[in-house]
């Protein structure tokens, strides 16, 4: 497998520092999979409300996405630990662990 590439150097905008990292190919296009499969269910969502459908069947739907962004975010935290969280600690830098726990404390709100 191809080692990920991360650039640790900031682009500074608006005085806020963007931290980026290069996906694989197959990552990339898993998680664009995903996104895509999203958009089309929140289109699908807004055809039903123009339509004026039952409630508890857009509420269904509604769910199925909520589901969607869940695995949408395990795929990207599994590949964050796996690749950025592990190069890091191989360095030295054990912030990342901190960072991980807060992320994950925001995850599980």
């Amino acid at each position: 497998m191809e080692q990920e590439k991360r650039k640790e150097s900031c682009s500074c905008q608006e005085g806020c520092c963007v931290k980026t990292k290069h996906r694989d190919s197959e990552e990339y296009k898993s998680l664009i999979h995903r996104l895509n499969r999203i958009e089309g269910q929140v289109r699908g969502i807004r055809s039903m409300l123009e339509e004026e459908r039952y409630c508890v069947d857009i509420l269904t739907q509604v769910s199925a996405i909520q589901s969607a962004l869940n695995a949408f975010n395990k795929e990207l935290l599994s590949n964050h630990i796996k690749t950025c969280v592990v190069e890091d600690i191989k360095k030295g830098d054990e912030a990342v662990v901190d960072e991980l726990c807060d992320t994950i404390r925001r995850l599980m709100k």
